[in-house]
């Protein structure tokens, strides 16, 4: 047994802490253990963008890799590590459980089952580097943020423009986890602690489950951490201002790994060490957090398994859903916060004024924390979806998150409710491969409309009733409206020639009193309308029956 201990002594432990283990270092650790504990399996699961397969690691005292039959009486944590590779901390510090799981130096949980994707960004792992995360306090050398294509992963989960998204989502789907963590490493602030964590946000989880998630597992984690000795506040969402001023939770909307994880209302929870901490203490955190993590989700198993299967019902009996939420300024939270003293300090660089932290004045203030959020728009949930079945990535999309779908076996008739795209901001930079829409609205109202053979039919009521609302909805945050892949019904096709239309438009006026009654009113009270001849003429095709009915028409429809 000395000498199978020896040969799974990891890189960070050889390096004393001060390095972590490559791609290919990594892979031949889980593969040698896999080998050796009949409690560990390893399994390739699908591709990324770098041509290197994903994997998935399962710890299963048993001996269980089969989670159908896992789930009639175990719970399943997953953790991701990775995501962002110069964010190594998970990375060792997950071999290190894994390996001390298997070894019996760490008690085994009997009725939790641990997956792990050992490196999500391959692609990013395998562009090491020394340099690129300029803020952090080692290793000495790590991947790179973005993947082989230059994705930020953690914004790719809703969209999933990327290979390692797909796999991820096959994944998730295929190991249906209760409890999420995903391991990084933080920006932004000083202070006095190695540990934040990043909860899902409570509210926008919702009802029992998010109670219980902010009032009862969030705080065990902290009183377990705390006997341990190991200081954790929440994720410090501060940049470029000190933290005692207060600072608000990070809304995780579902293009983030937590977002897109609660959408099936799983428990997650973001782990970020503080970039400025050695690496030896944040991986040596990360590991005992996960540890506590792991006895709490063995301690309260039923009651999580309990909440969750309630929170599915509760979220069927919903008639609204909160697509957007904004901070509900009447509730916060104080934290005693270890913060560090800071000044304004003139610049030895630019001459201008600088932060400046004083490591040798620690502190503890009580700081507000604004931790609670209320919907700011709500949309009626309907009965189902009917989507075209020409928008075959979307469809693609859904297939892939397991949306149960059916298809109309005949050309059919519905009086359904129709979206116009009324207002939208589309970001002048680019974002993630996408110029993306923010502040959308539509103008909704009913309307026949003929589908085909072959055409989508999606009830909502279904485990993936949120992941419906949040894609399809145009003015969802992440909707797929606001990640572009509607953007053809944008552009106007068709057109005239003004002085074409000018006879056509005498017409029209001359033909329908009422269109002439309006035409004649916006004209006496827009003066930039009255003062422009092509305004004029476009406002009355967009009433004639030459306009396109295809433009700034959202092209999925709903059953109320």
């Amino acid at each position: 047994m000395s000498q199978t201990s020896e040969q799974f002594i990891t890189t960070f432990e050889k390096s004393g802490g001060i390095e972590t283990a490559t791609y290919q270092e990594v892979i031949r650790f889980y593969e040698n253990l896999a080998k050796i504990y009949p409690e560990i399996s390893m399994q390739e699961m699908g591709k990324t963008d770098s041509g290197e397969p994903l994997h998935i690691v399962i710890f299963s005292k048993n001996s269980d890799f089969n989670f159908s039959e896992i789930r009639k009486n175990k719970r399943v944590l997953l953790i991701n590590n990775g995501i962002h590779p110069g964010e190594s901390d998970g990375i060792d510090a997950t071999m290190m459980l894994y390996r001390d799981l298997a070894q019996g130096k760490i008690k085994a949980p009997k009725n939790t089952v641990l997956v792990t994707i050992p490196i999500y960004n391959i692609g990013g792992s395998l562009n090491r580097n020394t340099g690129s995360r300029a803020n952090q306090n080692g290793p000495k050398a790590y991947g790179f943020r973005g993947n082989a294509r230059d994705y930020d992963l953690n914004r790719d989960f809703i969209k999933s423009d990327t290979d390692n998204a797909k796999s991820f989502a096959e994944i998730f789907h295929l190991v249906q986890p209760d409890v999420f963590i995903d391991n990084h490493v933080s920006n932004g602030a000083d202070y006095q602690y190695a540990l934040t964590h990043l909860f899902t946000q409570h509210n926008k989880l919702g009802n029992t489950l998010g109670d219980y998630i902010n009032t009862e597992m969030m705080p065990d984690l902290e009183e377990k951490l705390a006997k341990k000795d190991w200081d954790i506040t929440p994720y410090v969402n501060v940049f470029n201002q000190v933290p005692e001023i207060g600072f608000s939770q990070f809304m995780d909307y579902p293009r983030y790994s937590t977002g897109y994880a609660a959408l099936w209302n799983v428990l997650g929870m973001m782990v970020e060490t503080h970039m400025l901490k050695p690496y030896k203490q944040r991986v040596e955190g990360t590991y005992e957090l996960m540890i506590s993590m792991i006895e709490i989700t063995e301690e309260q198993g039923e009651t999580i398994s309990e909440l969750r299967k309630k929170a599915f019902q509760e979220f069927e009996l919903k008639n609204t859903y909160p697509l957007e939420w904004v901070i509900d300024t009447t509730e916060t939270t104080t934290l005693n916060f270890k913060g560090f003293e800071a000044n304004m300090i003139t610049s030895e660089v630019t001459g201008l004024d600088r932060l400046k932290y004083d490591r040798r004045k620690p502190f503890t203030k009580e700081v507000i924390y604004q931790n609670y959020f209320k919907p700011s728009v709500e949309i009626s949930v309907p009965k189902a979806y009917i989507i075209p079945q020409g928008w075959h990535d979307v469809i693609g999309l859904l297939k892939l998150n397991k949306v149960e779908m059916t298809r109309f076996k005949n050309d059919t008739t519905l009086t359904v409710a129709s979206y116009k795209i009324a207002e939208f901001e589309t970001r002048k930079s680019a974002y993630e491969g996408h110029y993306k829409h923010d502040n959308t609205t539509v103008h909704i109202f009913e309307e026949q409309v003929s589908f085909r053979k072959g055409d989508y039919y999606v009830i909502t009521n279904q485990k993936a009733k949120r992941y419906l609302l949040e894609t399809l909805e145009p003015q969802a945050p992440d909707s797929f409206f606001n990640w572009n892949f509607f953007d053809t019904i944008l552009q106007q096709k068709e057109g005239f020639s003004p002085y074409v239309f000018e006879d056509t438009a005498k017409d029209l006026l001359d033909n329908n009193v009422q269109l002439k009654t309006e035409f004649e009113k916006k004209k006496a009270s827009d003066k930039s309308f009255a003062s422009n001849w092509y305004a004029q003429l476009n406002w009355l095709y967009e009433r004639s029956n030459h306009a396109e009915n295809a433009y700034m028409q959202y092209p999925i429809y709903r059953l109320n």
